[in-house]
Parts: C-alpha cells; structure tokens; sequence
C-alpha cells in the first residue's frame, strides 16, 4: 500500500498517531539523516495546520449551534419555552455544570432567577439580588460580560451572606455572566457556571454573548407575540375572520410541535391517537390494515365499525388525502392513512360531530405520518430483537451441550437468566398466520425477559416461572383475544440450564401433539395431566415409556420384591374386574377383605378413594 502523505493525513482528518506512524516508519526504514530531518519538520508543520483545522471545525460547530439556536428561538411563542430553551443551550454549549437566566424587575429594583437548568437545591431558583450584588447584579449593573474562577474567594463584587450561601450549597465555584440588552437596555443576564474552578475562554465568552443577543431579540419577540394576541383578543367581534385563521395556524403548530415530540421521544402509536384527539377534539381510532384496534382514545375500541370505513380508507389510499364517511349513528368519520410507499401500515379515524376544516385535515394527515414512522421504527427495532432472540432460542433448544457458557453470556444480554426456574410453552395456532403469533409471543418474552420464536409449525416460549400450567393458559388467552385464533398449547417445567430448557421443549412438544390427537384443540396440557395418553400418542421412545412405568408402579413393585406380597397382581386383577372387589378376590383366588386389604398398601389400590382409582 503507498505511503499517504502529511497532505493526505491532514484530508483524511487523520488521527496524531497515523501522524507520528508515518516518521516511525522512516525511522525503521533507516532512511538518510537528511531525509528524516525534513520528515521531522514537515511532521511539526503539520501538527500545527492540524491543531488549527481542529479549531476552525470547533469554531464552525460553535456557530452552527449558535445558528441552531437562533432559529429555534424566534420559532418558539411561549415566554416561559423561550427562557427555557435559552438556558438550555447555553448550558449544553459551553458544558457547565449549572445555567440560569435572571430578569430585571422594574417595580422593585432588583433581578430574581427566572429559570434554571442543572440546579439541586429549591433555595437557589428563589433568590434576588439587589442592582450591583454578586457576579448577575454586577454583569446587569455594568452591561458587561463577567466571570470569576472561583466565586466564594472574589471578592472583585459585592457578596451576600444569603446569596453566598446558597452558592454554597450548590457547590459553584466558578461563573459566567453576559448581559441581555434590547434597545440600549439591559433586561437580564444569561449565565452558566461549574461546580469547580473553571477559566472561561474568550471564545466561551464571546459564544455566550451572542447567545444572549440572540436571546433578547427573541424575549422581546415573544413578548410581542402575547401583546398582538391579546389584541387580537380584544378585537375578536371586528376580526373573528383573522382571528379563526390564527387559531387554526396556532392549532397547525401546536399539533406538529407535539407529533414531533412524540416522534422524537419513541412514543407510541396510542400517544400519537392522544395528541390528535386532544388537538381536534373527538375519538380516535388506530387500526391495522386488517380493522383490528391498535389505540382507542375517548372511545371504545368494539366500537371502531372498521367494515364500514372500507370505502373510505380505499379512497384514501387511492388519493393519498383525508377521506370522509358517516357512520351508522350519524357521526363524522374521517380516515387517513399511514403507510410506507406502497405498504399500509395502518388507519388513522377521528369520529366527531363537527367538520373538519383544511387546517384540521392537515392536521389528521400529518398524524398519520407520524404513525407510520413510529410503526416502521418499531417494525425494524422488533424484527432486530425477535431475530436475535429466535436465534438464540434455536440454539438453546438444538445444541444446549455445545457451549452452554456461551448461551448463558448471550441470554444475559438480553436480561434472560437461563440458570433461573422457567417453563416451556408450545403454542399451535389455527386460522391465523403463525408469525403474528410468533411476533406477539416475542413480545411476551421480552416483557418477561425470556425467549420466543418459531420452531415449525409451533411458536416456542420460553419464560421465567414455576407455574407452567398457568403460564400456557395466559398465553392461549393473550394470543386468543388478540388474534381471534384457536390456540392449543402444551407445557413443562419448571426447568432450569440449557439442557433442562430442550428436553422441556421435547415433553411441551409431545404434550401439543397429544391434545392434537385427541381432537382437543383450544386445550392447555401438561405431561401429568395426560397420563399415558401422551406416551401411547406421542411417539415416545421405550426409555421414556419405562421412565414414566417406574415412577407410577415403582414404589408398588419395591413393596412386592421386597415383602413378598401380590400387590401388582391385585391391582391388576382389579383394574380387569372394573373395579370390583369380589371379582378381583376371585381372580386372585383370594377374600374381597384380603383385596381391600392389599389396596390399603398401594397409592392409588383397591378399596381407596373410588374417583382416586379411576383416575
């Protein structure tokens, strides 16, 4: 490969060591003195451009973000968001530890702490400081920035004993102020400070500074803004026209500002519904392609009436516009749709009494936007995980010896304890897509930090509990009522270790295909609660059939071998007898006494519980 330049270095934004790298290798390629002392110096010159790129690039963000701001600024109404935003910034711009903004207060002469950012103590957003005091009342008296690098041992301004304190208290050590002037006029400070000793550098200063221009301008902007609406207010019978306009440009507002916070936050598709039924008033309802409810707000989700949205959700798709229709009760129902391309993701329907206005069906429409993107990020976030997590469960199930530490270690991230008590669920479901299920299965397992996925035919899950029983009827319910589908599942556990979990998955397994051949679908199962049936119908191996022969006879044919007795010929004289005792006697050439006798020494014998002998 050839040798890149300093040049080239200096391009590729390289980091000091491929720098350095390069004179290291002349230096190994035992190039002529003269060579490497010119590689030497060219080696300096260009840490140097380097050192000086690295701060335009600062400089350049510096202004950027401070461009950032200015726009955000004058795009904000509201004073307190204003301030907020205001202090917001300055404190993420020069990384302080604390920032606040201080007002002035004509009617009494002093300043007073309007907003704070980073603060831990409720004494110190509550403090006022006389015209000239401290480091606020000094940059607002003189109109000029100021700092200290230590607060408490400046003693440049005036202290006070009450402000000293709560300085204290916070911990500051070191602060910034620049004042915030309009027209000539000071107004407030903008200050940020560091809970240790800290030297503002001149670009710090200077960056804060136009920060604070910045933000008087937009102070004053929105104080206009609230002068011009109670105007208009006033005037509401003269412009009830304009007055409609804004409004419906405030609504417009409002409701983007609020889908794109819930955007922004990760929120979900039911915060998205809220948003638009507390923007445009009325019920909402979201609904998958198939009409199923995904969020209902104000309303009740058997109520959405999806079969008569049809025409009007194919007309939205067709025109890409808000489209109309009136439902059965008379109410207003309009739909837009948010989809991917050609894909449609879901149904957006607002019910209400009243119509919507161009500005309200914008409105709507950009919901529905916002709803399909919030759908395909948690689409891609899901397929992501349910893809890991069925890979990983395929592994546990499939080849636990293999490296069992490494199938403990990958379960751990993603907060699965494979070595804890869990239970295994085999689900088959009938008339609907089996990967819906597997999808709805998996978010199951997340929410219990366990594993999900498809295994065939079946969706598998595995999840932490010792009620396996139990476990299989709340997930029948849950894929019963979401899907509307049979669901038919068998279970076992409580097991633990990787090898525990697959040979679980083998008796679930066989469990499932047993109340599948007994005709029992929509049946929850385990391995005790179908007997023999689940090794005569399961296509069990003889090790599994005597493993099972041993458990339920075993303690009965140790008391033979061990006393001499006839206890397993009784029974089984018994059981041939349909239960009665004389014709067991008889079988067994002995007195009905001496049968009930013997059953009295066997779980489960003659002459004990009747339905406990049936059973």
């Amino acid at each position: 490969m050839a040798r890149r330049s300093f040049v080239e270095l200096l391009d590729e934004e390289a980091p000091p060591d491929a720098f350095y790298e390069r004179l290291r290798l002349a230096e190994r390629e035992r190039v002529q003195p003269v060579e490497l002392e010119r590689l030497r110096e060219e080696l300096a010159v260009a840490m140097r451009v380097r050192s000086k790129m690295a701060r335009q690039r600062q400089r350049e963000s510096e202004l950027r973000a401070l461009y950032e701001t200015a726009n955000d600024l004058t795009a904000i109404r509201d004073v307190d968001a204003v301030l907020s935003a205001i202090v917001r910034r300055a404190r993420q711009l020069l990384s302080s530890d604390l920032g606040y903004l201080s007002l002035v207060d004509p009617e009494r002469g002093d300043c007073y702490i309007r907003i704070t950012e980073g603060s831990q103590t409720p004494a110190f957003p509550t403090l006022r400081l006389p015209l000239g005091s401290g480091v606020l009342g000094m940059v607002i008296r003189t109109a000029t920035p100021y700092f200290t690098e230590d607060y408490l041992a400046d003693h440049s301004f005036v202290h006070l004993g009450h402000v000293d304190r709560s300085a204290g208290d916070e911990g500051i050590r070191a602060v910034l102020g620049v004042p915030l002037v309009l027209n000539g006029e000071v107004i407030g400070a903008l200050l940020a400070a560091q809970r240790s000793p800290r030297r503002f550098s001149h670009d710090e200063v200077a960056l804060l500074e136009s920060l604070g221009a910045h933000a008087a301008i937009a102070l004053e902007n929105a104080r206009l803004f609230e002068e011009t609406s109670a105007a208009l207010h006033e005037l509401n019978d003269a412009n009830a026209e304009v007055r409609a306009h804004s409004q419906s440009l405030e609504l417009a507002a409002s409701a983007h500002d609020r889908l794109a916070q819930v955007l922004l936050e990760g929120g979900r598709v039911a915060d998205v519904a809220a948003v638009i039924a507390g923007v445009l008033g009325g019920r909402v309802w979201v609904l998958d392609p198939a009409g199923l409810v995904l969020a209902a707000v104000g309303a009740d989700a058997a109520e959405s009436a999806a079969s008569t949205l049809e025409s009007a959700v194919a007309d939205a798709l067709h025109t890409g516009r808000v489209g109309e229709v009136v439902a059965d009760s008379g109410e207003l129902r309009y739909v837009a749709v948010a989809r991917a391309g050609s894909d449609h993701l879901a149904t957006v329907v607002l019910g209400r009494g009243a119509r919507l206005g161009e500005a309200d069906r914008r409105v709507l429409d950009r919901g529905a936007v916002v709803t399909a993107l919030l759908l395909m990020f948690q689409r891609s976030v899901a397929e992501a995980e349910h893809r890991v997590r069925g890979e990983l469960l395929d592994d546990v199930l499939s080849a636990p010896h293999r490296d069992p530490g490494t199938l403990r270690e990958r379960a751990r991230r993603y907060r699965a304890d494979l070595d804890a008590p869990h239970v295994v669920l085999v689900a088959r479901l009938e008339g609907v897509d089996r990967h819906r299920g597997a999808a709805l299965a998996a978010r199951l397992a997340s929410e219990r930090h366990g594993l999900a996925g498809l295994r065939g035919d079946d969706v598998v899950l595995v999840i932490p509990g010792q009620e396996p029983l139990a476990d299989g009827r709340r997930l029948a319910e849950r894929l019963r009522g979401a899907l509307a589908a049979v669901v038919t599942v068998g279970v076992a556990g409580p097991t633990a270790g990787p090898a525990g979990i697959a040979v679980a998955f083998q008796e679930a397994e066989q469990c499932l295909a047993v109340l599948l051949a007994l005709d029992r679908p929509g049946d929850v199962a385990d391995g005790a609660g179908l007997g023999v049936a689940r090794f005569l119908l399961s296509g069990a191996d003889r090790s599994e059939v005597d493993q099972f022969l041993h458990h339920t006879l075993g303690p009965v044919l140790e008391y033979d071998a061990r006393r001499g007795t006839q206890l397993v010929a009784t029974l089984d004289a018994w059981f041939a007898a349909g239960g009665s005792l004389a014709g067991a006697g008889e079988r067994v050439h002995a007195h009905a006494n001496t049968v009930r006798q013997r059953g009295g020494r066997g779980a489960g014998a003659p002459g004990g519980d009747r339905r406990r002998r049936r059973a």
